[in-house]
């Protein structure tokens, strides 16, 4: 197949690095990194002109176009890809709106009796305030667009509640504003073709910027995957209680969700419960849940594309199990330290069960591995047990160095040790 993968993240390495392993395919990417580079011919197109990106597609006679960010699904790529006639992973503008607006994702929530935390929109910090006042601390505030992964604090202050509520407003966002949900948090990425649905394997990310789940939210600094720890009927009950229903209630609208359906879940103590959605693979969950997919990815992704998902090979997992621990710049979440050069990842990728997929990379003018963004390696590491694995991904992430950057040392810690 000609394989056309759209975005430049880990996310889209992990993809672009599993499509690899099958071998036979012809692999590109827009725009990429160097290291999906070395396994992908990359393009410059632009992302978000779903024009642009179609006719590459043509122009490449891709078989399957695979859109990795959430930018794009918002703008609509999907629709141009599929009005082209290119087959496409990824929902259209319509079906993205799960993702785009929190607020329309409550209210397919309701109409398909969805499980999830009680919840107000509100757009004026009068509204804002009455609705903290209803739900108590901790306070749950949700930009109710999209916001990088960034755009939710979770607080007991008040004061700080507010102040996140005002800066959605001043950028012209209203907020969704929620009660807290107790409880472990799991990722689980359902496929689907708009009628028949496929879950993954669950994984666990983890948001906060520093250990124990202290400082700011961030877009993820590692997951890890499978979860010893969950129910055994887990992704049973997403499927009969999250997934379909909501498939079911798209399709009942005339906008079918066709593509990747991540659902944030948590298992709190009144049963399990969806935190958010979003519309397309997870960053850094992808990195782990792909490490442990046998099935060929292509054959999946087409099924899905071509409304042929009922009829697409069984998924099987590695009994294998993966880490990922994010290496970010300094200063991330804010605003990163750029430029400095990476050096020793093809050291870590020469400790066995160990691979770094790459982020926020560039090459300098004498080819030298640069950083040129927040989060930017990510580093994976499988082993036949938890431990091992996790193991193995922190003596990569030792092997490798970036002046002021920063990981998460508790990556899987506490699963391991259970």
């Amino acid at each position: 197949m000609k394989i056309l993968v759209l975005g430049s993240g880990a996310r889209e390495h992990a993809i672009v690095h599993r499509l690899a392993r099958e071998g036979g395919h012809q692999l590109y990417a827009a725009p990429g990194n160097p290291g999906i580079g070395a396994l992908a011919e990359l393009l410059q197109v632009d992302l978000t002109s779903g024009p642009a990106v179609a006719l590459a597609a043509r122009r490449l006679k891709a078989d399957l176009v695979v859109i990795g960010p959430e930018a794009p699904l918002i703008d609509g790529v999907a629709d141009a890809l599929r009005a082209a006639k290119v087959a496409c992973f990824g929902p259209s503008a319509a079906a993205a709106r799960l993702e785009g607006s929190k607020a329309f994702a409550k209210e397919i929530m309701r109409a398909a009796g969805v499980p999830t935390a009680e919840a107000v929109s509100a757009s004026t910090p009068a509204a804002a305030a009455a609705a903290l006042d209803r739900f108590g601390a901790p306070y749950v505030v949700k930009n109710d667009g999209l916001a990088a992964g960034k755009g939710v604090v979770v607080t007991d202050s008040r004061e700080a509640a507010l102040d996140h509520a005002q800066a959605c407003f001043d950028a012209g966002s209203p907020v969704v504003v929620e009660e807290y949900l107790d409880g472990p948090e799991i990722s689980l990425f359902c496929v689907t073709d708009g009628q028949t649905v496929a879950p993954l394997a669950p994984a666990q990310d983890f948001k906060r910027a520093l250990d124990d789940d202290q400082g700011p939210n961030t877009g993820g600094m590692g997951a890890y995957s499978p979860l010893p720890w969950a129910p055994p009927d887990l992704t049973g009950q997403v499927l009969d209680k999250v997934a379909r229903p909501v498939v079911a209630e798209m399709a009942a609208r005339g906008v079918p969700f066709q593509g990747l359906l991540y659902c944030g879940l948590a298992l709190t103590a009144k049963g399990l419960k969806v935190v958010e959605f979003n519309a397309r693979f997870g960053d850094p969950e992808t990195q782990v849940v792909l490490a442990r997919l046998e099935t060929p990815l292509s054959g999946l992704l087409l099924a899905a594309a071509t409304g042929d998902l009922a009829r697409a090979r069984p998924l099987v997992w590695s009994e294998e199990s993966a880490v990922t621990v994010v290496v970010a710049a300094e200063n991330y979440p804010g605003t990163p330290v750029t430029g400095g050069v990476i050096t020793g990842v093809d050291q870590a990728e020469a400790i066995p069960g160990v691979y770094v997929l790459q982020a926020g990379t560039a090459l300098s003018d004498a080819a030298e591995l640069v950083s040129a963004g927040g989060r930017v390696l990510s580093v994976v590491g499988l082993g036949p047990t938890l431990t091992a694995a996790r193991d193995r991904a922190y003596a990569g992430v030792r092997a490798i160095h970036l002046d002021g950057s920063h990981h998460r040392a508790d990556i899987a810690l506490r699963a391991s040790l259970s």
